[in-house]
């Protein structure tokens, strides 16, 4: 029985190998065609192709502005066009810089857009402030928060502008702070962009809004959010699934998340979104729309760099049904008490897997300890501890049975020998069942005690792989002398190989029912997992090392409670039928 169970683990754990390393995710299903983004205009617009897409909305048919197009502008040869002028704006182009607690936020008054999004409490390889806004100059594509209209000439118009700034610059305390970007010009056109803080009750989120007047009457341009997260390179732990930039929405309570292959056949998508963005292994950037009206949203895979720094990111863009209106966008860390403080729906931004009904529990625990230890690594250690202790009762359970049932084996191989020549069809294949039934019952052994106690423990060791895997908080944490990353596997390879070494120590001390060869055959198990856990998460082998050790110590208790096995001498067949005519005759005589 225990062999089954120790072989299901392996092959267990082997297919969650391959699928997080080769496949990932399963991609969700299509949601229908847009109607609200169509199919891009044709050639009408020099504007990328996403903006393009999110343009495709009845506003299109609004003719361009008089005093922004140059056809408009220059009606016959002999008429000059009228210069424009500036009547709100900046004198030249210069870096407003926003910081809170969380962020150090760079917003350029060019355009009245985002630049830089540091995050404080992650660190790059370098050492300096996690970067979510890669340098969009660099690849000549938009920045956050760009507008893009229905018609390419005020598309770059907004762009180019020169916004005057309602502030220098900005350090937003406990107290919400807004900065505003102005422009207008004698064209007709007036813009303004608002950017609204409050990290106290809402950290890393941005409250944006935007109007744009033209003389035709107000735009409506879409928000573009540019390719996002940094161009993140998948960390170098190989055993866990790291996963890439993606496109992420919630829509109708089920999570998309799609990568660029997806994002390539289906770009774009339509509805009302609990939040919708683009996420990768450890962060996310998001809005969150009011789900009272509908939005459309276009993806756009974007490749940078070549060779090995060759990176996939991901461009998206919003149509908003209305030019009024404040909408969120989170740009933050996927830690899960943020996100629940932010919006309860935001949490499932945080992919746990199956078992997330136990992770959940798992992770406030795992927090809960460190807020008392302050160390990430002793906090696994000490969960892991009371994880085991409280299994304890069913370990010890498991190991009993597997001494009952290992001090049956004689007799039982000796059954098995007398019916080893019949057919699984032979109805005397029946007896040997039932004699094995009745030796079960006469000796008070259960033959699934031994491996069902093993079984309960297994969702415990998937939700803590799946936690471990996944759990930002352990990104950068240090836990002692060359292990300064649990989310890393371990440089130097000490915690694998001990968590190897207590395996065979584990598989040792357990009673066994195999034979010598197929003990032999399951001795390779511990060197499989060993390789395995090379390039594991250090916090990971960290837990499993653990509770191996944890289990070595039980199994020392366990034997000394139930004492050395008790050696059942087999008797031949005619010797046991001599004893029961005698006990036959014996009942007669009474």
């Amino acid at each position: 029985m225990e062999k089954r169970v120790l072989l299901a683990v392996f092959l267990s754990f082997l297919v969650l190998f391959v699928y997080q390393r080769l496949i990932g995710p399963p991609p969700p299903e299509r949601p229908a065609e847009p109607t609200a983004v169509a199919e891009a205009p044709a050639a009408e617009s020099a504007a990328p192709p996403p903006a393009a897409a999110v343009s495709a909305s009845p506003a299109s048919d609004t003719p361009p502005p008089s005093t922004t197009s140059e056809a408009d502008a220059a009606p016959s040869e002999l008429t000059p066009a009228t210069p424009i002028a500036t009547v709100v704006a900046d004198t030249t182009e210069r870096e407003i810089v926003v910081e809170t607690d969380q962020v150090i936020a760079v917003f350029s008054t060019k355009g009245g857009v985002l630049t830089s999004w540091r995050l404080k409490g992650y660190a790059e390889v370098s050492g300096e402030p996690k970067e979510l806004v890669p340098a969009g100059a660099e690849m000549e594509l938009p920045p956050p928060f760009t507008l893009e209209a229905d018609e390419a000439p005020l598309t770059a118009q907004l762009a180019t502008a020169l916004f005057r700034p309602s502030a220098s610059s900005l350090a937003v305390g406990t107290a919400p702070q807004s900065l505003v970007f102005e422009y207008e010009d004698t064209s007709g056109l007036a813009a303004r962009k608002e950017y609204h803080f409050d990290p106290e009750n809402q950290p890393f989120v941005v409250r944006f809004s935007a109007n744009v007047e033209t003389t035709a009457g107000p735009a409506n341009p879409a928000v573009r959010w540019g390719p996002g997260l940094g161009g993140s390179a998948a960390p170098s732990s190989g055993f866990a699934y790291r996963q890439g930039p993606q496109g992420i929405f919630l829509q109708d309570g089920d999570v998309s998340r799609l990568d660029a292959a997806d994002l390539e056949e289906t770009p774009g998508y339509d509805g009302t979104f609990d939040f919708v963005g683009i996420d990768d292994h450890y962060f996310l950037s998001a809005a969150l729309p009011d789900l009272n009206n509908p939005v459309g949203v276009v993806y756009q895979p974007v490749v940078v760099g070549t060779g090995e720094t060759q990176v996939t990111l991901i461009d998206y863009a919003l149509r908003f049904p209305t030019p009024a209106g404040e909408t969120r966008f989170y740009m933050g860390p996927k830690d899960f008490d943020i996100l629940g403080s932010v919006d309860d729906e935001l949490v499932q931004a945080v992919h746990f897997g199956v078992f997330s009904w136990l992770v959940v529990p798992l992770h406030r625990s795992l927090t809960w300890v460190h807020s008392y230890v302050g160390n990430w690594g002793w906090s696994i250690i000490i969960l892991t501890i009371m994880i085991n202790a409280a299994m304890f009762p069913l370990r010890h359970k498991s190991v009993v049975s597997m001494r009952k049932m290992q001090e049956l084996q004689p007799e039982i191989k000796s059954i098995q020998e007398r019916y080893k020549g019949l057919k699984v069809t032979d109805p005397d294949k029946q007896k040997m069942n039932q004699e094995l039934m009745n030796l079960y019952r006469d000796r008070g052994v259960n033959p699934a005690s031994g491996c069902l106690p093993m079984l309960l423990t297994m969702p415990v060791l998937f939700a803590f792989y799946s936690l471990l895997s996944v759990a930002i908080e352990i990104r950068d944490a240090p836990f002692i002398l060359w292990i300064q990353d649990l989310s890393q596997h371990d440089p130097m390879y000490v915690t694998p190989l001990l968590m190897g070494v207590t395996m065979v120590a584990q598989q040792r001390m357990t009673p066994s029912t195999a034979d010598p060869t197929q003990q032999k055959v399951m001795m390779m198990m511990p060197i499989i997992f060993t390789f395995m856990f090379l390039w594991a998460p250090s916090g990971l082998v960290l837990y499993w090392f653990c509770s191996n050790l944890w289990g070595v110590g039980q199994q020392v208790v366990t034997n000394r409670i139930i004492g050395p096995p008790k050696v059942h001498s087999v008797r031949p067949p005619a010797e046991r039928q001599v004893k029961k005519q005698k006990k036959k005759k014996k009942g007669g005589d009474r």
